[in-house]
């Protein structure tokens, strides 16, 4: 079984998924404005949801922190800019192949 985790880099705005400690994916992702910024630390994976509606895209998976996740979009040009209220965005196909490699449970490390 695979010990997958997730390191969200803020500075290059990407997310790896690492398995062990080895890059197995990385995909670009939009952040938080500088008024909603993404909260750093360690979180982990706590829900998962296909087509949560309304600007979340494809699949919601919520974080260990109330109101924060890591989504798709509805607007994928948003991508690489600090645009959201502090969630993670993704490509609609990046989540949606994340999302069926990473179960609930699985570690979430943001760092600036």
């Amino acid at each position: 079984m695979p010990a997958y985790r997730i390191i969200i880099d803020l500075s290059d705005r990407m997310l790896y998924l690492l398995d062990d400690n080895t890059v197995i994916h990385s995909y670009p992702v939009g952040i938080g404005r500088m008024v909603t910024q993404t909260p750093i630390g360690e979180f982990t994976i706590v829900n998962k949801q296909a087509w949560p509606g309304g600007p979340f895209g494809a699949f919601w998976m919520g974080l260990s922190k109330p109101h924060y996740g890591i989504h798709g979009t509805n607007d994928p040009s948003s991508i690489g800019h600090l645009v959201s209220h502090g969630c993670i965005r993704m490509y609609n196909e990046d989540v949606l192949a994340l999302s069926r490699l990473v179960p609930v449970g699985t570690r979430v490390t943001i760092r600036p």
